[in-house]
């Protein structure tokens, strides 16, 4: 039997090592943030779309970190914001990445259906690992993007740049505002994701932070002399909620309040307000939770409408035993659930909507579930 000699087996050695730096699969980098992107562009018709999905289009699975981040960078706008409702996972056609490409210096950019700040994160996230400064570059310029986006008054709106009637609200809806925050407070506190930051972003991190909490605070609804949640979207200069598309009326939405108290409820040394405002938005989510009732969902005659096609519906259904229950909209000061259709028209059941929106918005949801039942007692119990 021969024995390889020192210098040999470290020619060896070295050589297996290059291999598996090479061949080595990279440490998935959580990809929930594109969930929402991804349902719009592979299930929701808009033809308005630079590129449209192929049947059966694949994607590059999440521990494909370098492709994911280069389809990232594609798909960055020349002015550092990302347009809404692409999947960043697709493994693309040449002809799809041309035509990515060819639309870099459009102004469609937006932080709606969870879109920007996912990828601001992510390469942020990609960097930290890989160190590759192509991904450190965009991730900057969506960092400065986020902030430029930001009103004086700490609110974001749906869509930046130049952003005019709805996409100028204050938006909570969607994740936007809160999403952007989210960010934007993991860099203010050096997560370890944003450890290589430069002071200076950082510092205005801190700023828009606080910013935005005051927002936030004067975005709160009362009624008569009680605060309770918030819509989705608010006036950008009076604060007062506000509606939105046809179906999206003036509301109080126990989605978005969640998502607001739970932030909320991250800051360090909170301060009086704060508090507050999160024990109110608790007490009132805990007031208006629907008790011995489900949605459930049937089999249908399959229909064919513009944004999507559906062979189901949704019907609410008595059941005592049921969890509590939230809808997305709540009439102001009657806490009514309220819904529309696209004709705008406010009517109090479920059932009256017409079948396109039944199955083309989310109306029920535990939202707050989580929030009561966990996160809220753990943060009265640290004050």
């Amino acid at each position: 039997m021969s024995v390889l000699p020192p210098s040999s087996r470290l020619l060896v050695t070295g050589a297996i090592l290059s291999w598996l730096c090479v061949h080595v699969v990279a440490e998935p980098i959580p990809v929930d943030g594109f969930r929402s992107s991804i349902s719009h562009w592979r299930k929701i018709n808009e033809p308005q779309r630079v590129i449209q999905p192929l049947p059966d289009q694949p994607s590059y699975r999440p521990e494909q970190t370098a492709e994911i981040a280069g389809n990232i960078r594609l798909f960055q706008r020349a002015n550092g914001g990302w347009a809404k409702d692409y999947d960043m996972l697709a493994i693309l056609t040449e002809a799809q990445r041309a035509a990515v490409l060819a639309s870099r210096d459009r102004n469609d950019t937006s932080f709606d259906n969870d879109s920007t700040y996912p990828q601001v994160e992510y390469l942020a996230r990609v960097y930290a690992t890989s160190g590759n400064p192509a991904d450190r570059e965009a991730c900057l310029r969506g960092f400065d993007f986020m902030l430029s986006a930001q009103y004086e008054n700490g609110g974001f709106p749906q869509k930046f740049p130049r952003p005019r009637g709805l996409s100028a609200r204050i938006t909570f809806n969607d994740g936007a505002m809160m999403g952007v925050l989210g960010v934007l407070r993991d860099a203010a506190n050096g997560k370890p994701h944003f450890a290589w930051l430069d002071e200076e972003r950082r510092v205005k991190a801190v700023q828009a932070v606080a910013r935005g909490v005051d927002c936030i605070l004067k975005c709160q609804i009362e009624v008569a002399g009680r605060l309770t949640g918030w819509g989705q979207q608010h006036d950008e200069v009076t604060f007062a909620p506000v509606a939105a598309r046809s179906f999206e009326l003036v509301s109080t939405c126990p989605q978005d309040t969640a998502q607001i108290c739970d932030f909320l409820m991250e800051l360090p040394n909170p301060s009086p307000s704060v508090v507050n405002a999160v024990d109110a938005a608790v007490a009132w989510m805990q007031a208006v939770q629907l008790r011995g009732v489900r949605l459930e969902k049937i089999a249908a005659e399959k229909a064919v409408f513009f944004r999507h096609t559906t062979e189901s519906d949704f019907v609410v259904v008595s059941d005592p035993t049921a969890p509590p229950l939230w809808a997305r909209t709540y009439e102001i000061g009657s806490d009514r659930t309220i819904f529309a259709s696209r004709d705008g028209i406010k009517v109090y059941s479920f059932g009256e909507m017409d079948r396109e929106r039944r199955t083309g918005t989310a109306w029920f949801g535990k939202w707050p579930q989580r929030v009561i039942d966990e996160l809220y007692p753990r943060w009265k119990a640290r004050q």
